[in-house]
């Protein structure tokens, strides 16, 4: 992905503690709240929020648990 394509709200990291991964996530505010979509978020592969445009993927040492 390369920076025209990533949003104005930038990218969110996320942990293998944060997985599954959902929009929107804990730390938005109320105001911009849409339906919960869940993201397949995979190593190498970020996902796009179809509703704001959040962009998120693992951080790079992310620790991914077999069931997820």
């Amino acid at each position: 992905m390369n920076a025209a394509t990533v949003p104005a709200r930038g990218v969110v990291e996320l942990d293998g503690t944060d997985l599954p991964a959902f929009c929107p996530n804990p730390k938005m505010p109320l105001w911009s709240s849409h339906p919960r979509v869940y993201l397949e978020v995979t190593r190498g592969e970020p996902a796009q929020c179809p509703y704001c445009s959040t962009v998120y993927r693992l951080a790079p040492d992310a620790v991914v648990h077999a069931g997820h």
